[in-house]
């Protein structure tokens, strides 16, 4: 029977599960507020409802945050997909060559920054495969959730569990490889699965990258680096002739300049490269060390730490009526103007040292970190904006992260250090061997996610201290019993999974983890393994584009509906769960 305390952190539950499903508030806004009311409330203390600030688990995510930064702005990600992905004969084929990786990678990587790197990779790639988009970035998705579940530190939901396991029995041990014997028949599964029937469940879809086209667009000159991946490639295996949004008109070589080049071309280092398209385009073109090549941007300082910015040229400004050289724009404020967009038309002289600027003008500059923020006042502009994710990547320490990342694997396994000292000796090896900048790192780490998987850990020991989970777990044992344990856990991993799907991953494990172990207890199952069946139920939430973040990051892209994740990840979904709980069941019961 509920007590009073009991009642109250039910109904914060409930209520808080309704807003979560509602999208009404993101989900640290909730969890600190449900800990708020409980704190109000008495039923826990100062020192337990922000427990959750001082647990490994916790600490341990934000340093992963930084050491999948390291290796992204190395390129490291980039790279591994494009070595991998190669040009495969059929959709089946494609849909293997780039899961696997990706799952891979997900497995020692939060899933986000690989899904996010992914994403315009496995879009360029696929129209140059004839591939539908649609049906290679819900399964990429997948692939990375799945791959998640392999390892203790492939997606954060899993930490979570594992810290409030140990805060319910100390003496509970977590290895880094543990959880594979559920994760990688899963992977395998889930991966058979896809290929098997996505291209009859998923519908080719028009995507929101088609309306690319209608965006700002510029004509900006691009260099092959030295070193760049593409060199000695022809212009159609490097897919410069079908990126998303930007078009390769010309090519100057040597002096000469080639017009209308065949996508047979093959490139060579220094090829100036003219391209017309829109600034999202420009970004993945750099991520191939093909850099901007203009009569400004060679006269600039030291580049390491440039990025894009676009800036709107204000109505009074001192710049307008003269040419880009007159303005000396470049002495002044040590940047590059690389391409102007003015009023829907391309500008499109020659050199962009001869374009005379005008009030309205958009400015595509390569600048300092610090340019838009120190730039916010000046009169010359109207705005400015920073141009997300343009920073070009360090490929000269791909190496280097790629060393750190094995490191911090292999210590951990073979249990020389634990989890969260491996973790944050990680992250710093990336600041000091400048895998990335200290403004990097400080941007990498996900601090909402941070704040709700603290809070998680509050609203767990109110369920455990007010007597709530106990009770729920009878109930749900009650319901369970006759088909025994098995049946028990069927019914968590079912409550478990739809949570997942109607709020977030993380919030669902918190959740039910308490009235999981309660169950588990009262049915003598051990710790370990309702703590595996939690992780792979809350982690792996297919059927809603809300449940993970992966799948919001595909949606657009995509252009998914709704019920394409009902279509294709709930029978995944379910699927995953019958492996699970016959594995526990076979292993553990």
């Amino acid at each position: 029977m509920l007590t009073g305390d009991g009642w109250i952190t039910f109904a914060v539950i409930v209520g808080m599960v309704v807003v979560m499903a509602a999208n009404l508030a993101g989900p640290d806004l909730v969890l600190i507020a449900g800990v708020t009311v409980l704190l109000l409330a008495g039923i826990i203390e100062p020192a337990e409802a922000f427990t959750g600030f001082s647990n490994p688990a916790v600490i341990t995510i934000a340093a992963l945050f930084v050491v999948a930064a390291g290796v992204k702005e190395t390129g490291g990600l980039d790279l591994a997909g494009r070595v991998v992905l190669g040009r495969p004969r059929s959709l089946a084929g494609g849909q293997l060559r780039m899961m696997f990786p990706v799952a891979a990678l997900s497995a020692f990587l939060n899933n986000t920054p690989v899904v996010a790197m992914f994403v315009p990779l496995v879009t360029g790639w696929a129209r140059r495969c004839h591939f539908s988009v649609s049906l290679m970035l819900l399964p990429l998705s997948y692939a990375s959730i799945l791959g998640g579940t392999c390892t203790l530190i492939g997606t954060s939901t899993n930490l979570v569990v594992a810290g409030l396991a140990k805060e319910w029995d100390p003496s509970v041990e977590f290895g880094i490889f543990d959880i594979a014997v559920l994760g990688i028949p899963a992977l395998a599964i889930g991966v058979l699965f896809i290929v098997v029937t996505s291209q009859w469940l998923l519908k080719d879809r028009q995507g929101a990258l088609n309306e690319l086209g209608k965006a700002r667009e510029y004509t900006i000159a691009m260099r092959v680096e030295k070193g760049s991946p593409v060199i000695g490639e022809s212009i159609e295996e490097a897919g410069l002739r079908s990126l998303r949004g930007v078009y390769l008109y010309e090519i100057e070589r040597a002096g000469r300049v080639l017009a209308a080049v065949p996508p047979t071309t093959v490139l060579r280092e220094s090829d100036r490269l003219h391209f017309t398209g829109v600034v999202d385009s420009v970004v993945d073109l750099r991520k191939q060390r093909i850099v901007p090549d203009t009569d400004q941007v060679d006269k600039i300082t030291a580049r390491r730490d440039r990025m894009l910015v676009e800036a709107v040229i204000g109505a009074h400004s001192s710049l307008a009526g003269q040419t880009v050289r007159q303005s000396r724009f470049r002495t002044i404020y040590d940047a590059a103007i690389l391409a102007v967009h003015r009023q829907g038309v391309r500008v499109t002289e020659t050199k962009v040292g001869d374009i005379r600027l005008q009030p309205g003008d958009v400015l595509l500059i390569e600048s300092h970190p610090e340019f838009a923020q120190a730039r916010q006042r000046d009169p010359n502009f109207a705005l400015i904006a920073e141009v997300e994710d343009s920073a070009p990547p360090r490929h000269d320490r791909a190496w280097i992260a790629a060393v750190v990342l094995f490191l911090m694997v292999l210590v951990n396994a073979t249990d020389a250090m634990n989890l969260m000292t491996a973790s944050l000796s990680a992250a710093g090896l990336m600041l000091l061997t400048r895998c990335l900048t200290g403004e990097q790192a400080r941007r990498s780490v996900d601090w909402t996610v941070l704040i709700a998987i603290a809070a998680a850990f509050g609203i767990a020991i109110a369920l455990q201290k007010s007597g709530a989970a106990e009770v729920i777990a009878s109930r749900i044992i009650d319901f369970a019993a006759p088909f025994g344990s098995v049946g028990v856990l069927v019914a968590l991993y079912t409550i478990t999974a739809v949570l997942a799907g109607l709020v977030t991953t993380k919030a669902s494990a918190a959740i039910m983890f308490p009235i999981a172990a309660t169950a588990a207890q009262a049915q003598g199952i051990g710790l370990l393994p309702i703590s595996y069946m939690t992780m792979i139920a809350a982690a792996t939430a297919f059927s809603t584009p809300i449940g993970f973040q992966t799948n919001l990051m595909v949606y657009g892209p995509g252009g998914y509906k709704y019920t394409d994740f009902l279509r294709l990840g709930l029978p995944l979904q379910t699927l995953v769960g019958i492996v699970t709980v016959t594995i526990i069941a076979v292993a553990w019961l």
